[in-house]
């Protein structure tokens, strides 16, 4: 019996090599390169879009948690981002291409693995299936799932940030540091002082945006990942608290805090490419162009990739989801990635590697592997299927969503780093085989 994956996005690629893994053959579907969609460039499977990094890679760190379970299991994901990774800090960032490049290398050459590369239009129900089709599914598939989940699916929009060439940034504007000197100082900090900063502004909430194209009026935008120009509309200082927020990286030419700080962040391994961190943008390109070379040390800066906001969908997950990632009316069809309602690559990534262990188990004729929410790969499924979850919106991985002893600890980090030293021991006891 095989196992059919319709998606080579993060979510597609690990749930096949976890399904392969276990003996079973799979047929994993790509429409790419014959079609992309519109956020979407390089042939290879697993393309990063948004950002090149996942997020933190320390135990006070949910994302890192859920990174390092990932690990214990040995997903391939996690590996090949280990083995293409750039400085940034406390971060996991990755050479994006080189991180897809390989990622595909071992996708092609699992003997249990077929890659067809066309695209799926209808789900057949009594065929074991995982659909990891991504946040941007269109056309009949999307069809397809709107009637085995028996509604129509949710939609929200969110955006990717621009990239920008390292020699075209003025350095002698810029300076190195991390915030609070956590980690090395891998991040390109554009230092504002009020003027700039105000003139920035002015600029930026009156600059034109592209139209999209599903609605306005429905536009639901995930908090994670908003907009700047829909960020800074909330108000004057908003943008000082979120994106630009000084705290923790003084100026050392003048030793003292900006009052507005940019950070760029390493896209590729040479170092030849930066991204604009937390610059999520729906403005028009030539808009970004001019607000943004108003930021000190971007002035002349080349962009190599302008900032672009699309459709993401998503289904309903506690009203249709199995807490393994099933359909509860089609047990035989998993879910896994953004559709499901996890927020983020890496939570993409485990949706996919416990879909692809469950699946494998469910066809070796196994009962399917219920993670306990004291780990952060289970919170994240108890979240997303909880049937009181009456307001549902996608979710990334944090600790408030991870059950636990709720032993007092003032400290944070401390706390945090306790949460997850009880997850990776709860994590021992699971039988994933």
């Amino acid at each position: 019996m095989e196992l059919i994956i319709i998606g080579g996005g993060l979510a597609g690629c690990e749930a096949a090599w976890q399904a392969a893994e276990r003996g079973i053959k799979v047929k994993l579907y790509e429409m790419k390169p014959s079609v992309f969609s519109p956020a979407h460039t390089n042939e290879n499977l697993c393309e990063l879009v948004c950002s090149n990094s996942l997020k933190g890679n320390g135990l006070d760190n949910a994302c890192g948690l859920l990174k390092e379970e990932m690990r214990r299991m040995g997903s391939l994901v996690i590996k090949c981002a280990d083995e293409t990774k750039v400085p940034a800090g406390g971060a996991l960032a990755v050479d994006r291409d080189r991180f897809a490049a390989l990622v595909t290398e071992h996708i092609k050459n699992h003997p249990n693995i077929t890659l067809i590369n066309e695209a799926v239009q209808e789900i057949d129900t009594d065929e074991y299936t995982i659909v990891a089709s991504g946040p941007l599914t269109h056309g009949k598939l999307t069809d397809a799932i709107g009637r085995l989940t028996g509604q129509e699916s949710l939609f929200f929009f969110d955006a990717a940030a621009p990239v920008v060439t390292r020699e075209s940034i003025d350095e002698s504007k810029t300076y190195l540091a991390a915030r609070y000197g956590k980690g090395t100082a891998d991040y390109i900090n554009c230092p504002m002082e009020k003027d700039e900063y105000e003139a920035f502004y002015n600029a930026l909430i009156n600059a034109e945006r592209a139209p999209l194209h599903e609605g306005v009026e429905n536009v639901k935008v995930f908090e994670g990942c908003m907009p700047v120009e829909i960020m800074a509309a909330r108000g004057k200082e908003t943008l000082c608290f979120g994106p630009l927020k000084p705290k923790g990286l003084p100026n050392p030419k003048t030793g003292k805090e900006p009052y507005a700080v940019l950070q760029l962040r390493r896209d590729n391994t040479e170092g030849t490419l930066y991204n604009l961190v937390g610059f999520q943008t729906n403005l028009k390109f030539g808009e970004q162009k001019r607000v943004f070379s108003m930021i000190p040390g971007l002035e002349n800066a080349e962009f190599v990739r302008y900032g672009v906001m699309h459709r993401n969908t998503y289904i309903n997950s506690p009203l249709v989801l199995n807490n393994d990632y099933s359909l509860i009316k089609y047990p035989k069809v998993f879910f896994a990635g953004q559709i499901t309602g996890v927020e983020g690559y890496v939570e993409s990534a485990s949706s996919g590697m416990i879909a692809g262990i469950n699946a494998a188990r469910r066809i070796l004729g196994k009962e399917s592997v219920v993670f306990p929410a004291s780990t952060c790969s289970g919170a994240l499924i108890k979240y997303i299927t909880d049937r009181e979850n009456k307001k549902f919106q996608p979710m990334n991985a944090n600790f408030g969503i991870i059950e636990w002893n709720r032993v007092k600890i003032k400290n944070k980090k401390e706390r945090y780093e306790y949460i997850s030293s009880l997850a990776l021991s709860a994590l021992e006891n699971i039988d994933i085989s």
